[in-house]
């Protein structure tokens, strides 16, 4: 059996990756993915408040505050790595 991780690498192109995420994830699984993604965007450019991000992405301070904590403090680095090489 394959880890997640491993079958995500194979994937070869966009629409891929999204009808894979689209058998994978319900709609609301992916709603929340991508609202992550963009607070994610949005807290690196570090021109907004958290209250501005929630307010601009109709979504809650909690998700904000939640998705501050692991771009800042967790070791795990995930949103920095793919920010820096998008920006």
């Amino acid at each position: 059996m394959k880890n997640l991780d491993e079958v995500i690498l194979l994937l070869k192109n966009r629409k891929e990756v999204e009808g894979f995420f689209k058998d994978l994830c319900t709609p609301a699984e992916l709603k929340a993915l991508e609202e992550r993604w963009a607070v994610a965007q949005l807290l690196y450019k570090d021109q907004l408040s958290y209250r501005e991000i929630a307010a601009k992405l109709k979504t809650s301070t909690t998700t904000v505050t939640r998705v501050a904590r692991f771009l800042s403090n967790e070791p795990y680095q995930g949103y920095k790595k793919i920010l820096k090489r998008i920006t």
